[in-house]
């Protein structure tokens, strides 16, 4: 009886833990499916970075030659996988702006970021409601939708709802 416990204890203990990791990959896949569909209204990751600079061309040119970067007249745009749906491409834009741009005001700063965000209007209803200086209205392109705000150091932050298939189908060099 001893030898028969011994040889069905691995089955059983295996059959558990089959159980286990198949409950397991469901609960992830759920848990994915939950992520893909959630429009909670909020930033998702980073969508661009601008900085001043005194010859934007020239810093171009040296972030090519010196670290790699694939650049065009704006900048460079990084292509990325989204963590929630991996066959999906990202973008993420850096540029050099030239020096005392009116892009960025009325911030002071020298640089400005831009968040990637779901549900743009929700985030805006959001904003206005937490009394955050909400800078102009939404503004609609093919590739999503921008609006700008100030945080509560005077930083100019621009917020994108994108659509990343429409940069993807653009085509042109990445920073990969």
């Amino acid at each position: 009886m001893k030898i028969l416990i011994l040889l069905l204890l691995p089955l059983l203990v295996g059959g558990c833990q089959m159980n286990s990791n198949n409950q397991n990959a469901m609960d992830n896949n759920e848990k994915s499916e939950a992520l893909q569909n959630d429009t909670t209204p909020r930033v998702t990751g980073i969508g661009g970075i601008f900085f001043f600079s005194e010859n934007p061309e020239k810093t171009r040119e040296w972030y090519s030659k010196n670290l790699g970067l694939e650049v065009n007249e704006w900048g460079s745009s990084f292509e990325f996988r989204n963590a929630n749906r991996p066959d999906e491409i990202n973008y993420l834009q850096w540029s050099p702006f030239q020096q005392g741009s009116e892009y960025f005001a009325p911030s002071k700063k020298e640089f400005m970021i831009n968040y990637r965000v779901q549900n743009i209007e929700g985030l805006v209803r959001n904003l206005k409601a937490n009394g955050v200086n909400v800078l102009d209205e939404i503004v609609e392109y093919e590739y999503g939708k921008f609006v700008h705000i100030m945080d509560a150091e005077g930083n100019k932050i621009e917020l994108w709802e994108p659509i990343d298939s429409v940069l993807t189908q653009m085509g042109g060099k990445t920073t990969k």
